[in-house]
């Protein structure tokens, strides 16, 4: 009996040190990268899409939210030319960080929009 003790004991130990083991992710593996295409990126494709997902819920001609309507290239593009649209979207300090209540666009997006700046705010 006192064998039988000691070998469920030891059986016990050895799941519980296997069991409770710690555990380490890789997080590329978990999360492998996509690629995110910057390339020909459009205001009428592309940026419309992620205002329409993010932005004009708050931000529509209708809505107005805080004085700021980003619908329609004219609006987007005064937000752009001061550089507050980009600060905004990327959680700059001094900037009221956006969407607002809400986590931080995804980086594919937010380069996106970036590449779109550096071209010149294209109106395509």
């Amino acid at each position: 009996m006192k064998l039988n003790k000691i070998t469920v004991l030891g059986v016990s130990l050895i799941l519980l040190l296997t069991l409770g083991s710690c555990y380490y992710d890789v997080e590329e593996e978990i999360y492998p990268k996509t690629d995110c295409n910057t390339t020909n990126i459009t205001y009428s494709m592309d940026i419309v899409a992620v205002l329409q997902s993010n932005c004009y819920v708050c931000h529509s001609q209708a809505a107005n939210q805080g004085g700021i309507t980003l619908e329609g290239y004219n609006n987007l593009k005064s937000y752009v030319d001061n550089g507050r649209f980009l600060g905004a979207i990327k959680h700059d300090a001094g900037y009221s960080p956006m969407p607002q209540g809400a986590p931080q666009l995804p980086d594919c997006q937010i380069a996106q929009i970036e590449q779109w700046i550096s071209d010149g705010a294209p109106n395509n």
